[in-house]
């Protein structure tokens, strides 16, 4: 008992010579910036300041990109609730219709020598044309409704006769309704465009098949030694 009364008598002891020491050296500091205070406070107001600016800076600049995630939210919900405006029209067409209007949008695009099969055992090409630079488009249309999705059996079916039957150099899977997932695989894969419900809105409004053709399976192929088509 006697040793535990000694070390806690020792640390009280310390702990009063550092509250001493701190205060003795809090008062001389205070002492001497007092002392140079005419000659210092220019740099010690520049210091404040700078400080002040930068937090002024760094809450500008956490509200401006709020407001531009906002602005961006808001963006793509207009850009969604437009396509899906103009989705409502070509959910109301005809499978035949449907046809019709996506070589429209080929033509709109450049295309030419755009054709319409419109009629069964035409062996996945609904739609025939040539892209602007000449290579040979070959489309397959699936008019589902929304909630629907194209299973992998018809992309299997559209993968083994867009080439092998139609010679296709750009092969373009294009549907009112989402793919599967082993659907989509398929068409990365095999370099098929994969033209699901968006990015037919988006083509619709007016983005060209070309820059679309990147996005989902380029539609493209690989080569596979085969060369473009001239027009």
């Amino acid at each position: 008992m006697t040793v535990r009364r000694r070390r806690k008598a020792a640390l009280r002891r310390l702990k009063t010579r550092l509250r001493r020491t701190a205060w003795s050296g809090g008062a001389v500091a205070a002492l001497a910036l007092a002392l140079v205070w005419r000659s210092v406070w220019p740099y010690v107001a520049g210091v404040i300041l700078v400080g002040l600016l930068g937090a002024i800076g760094w809450w500008l600049r956490k509200t401006h990109l709020r407001a531009v995630a906002r602005h961006r939210a808001w963006q793509t919900e207009e850009e969604n609730a437009a396509r899906e405006r103009s989705m409502a029209e070509v959910d109301a067409m005809t499978w035949q219709r449907f046809e019709r209007y996506v070589a429209e949008l080929c033509r709109r695009d450049g295309c030419t020598q755009v054709v319409v099969s419109g009629r069964s055992g035409d062996l996945g090409a609904d739609v025939i044309g040539r892209m602007p630079d000449g290579r040979l488009l070959v489309i397959q249309c699936k008019h589902y409704a929304p909630h629907r999705t194209v299973p992998s059996g018809d992309m299997q079916k559209f993968l083994g006769t867009a080439r092998a039957e139609h010679g296709a150099d750009v092969a373009v899977f294009v549907a009112t309704c989402a793919f599967t997932r082993e659907a989509e695989k398929l068409a990365m894969k095999h370099d098929i465009l994969a033209l699901h419900r968006n990015l037919l809105g988006a083509w619709v409004r007016g983005a060209t098949l070309e820059s679309l053709l990147p996005l989902n399976g380029t539609g493209s192929g690989t080569g596979h030694g085969r060369r473009p088509h001239r027009p």
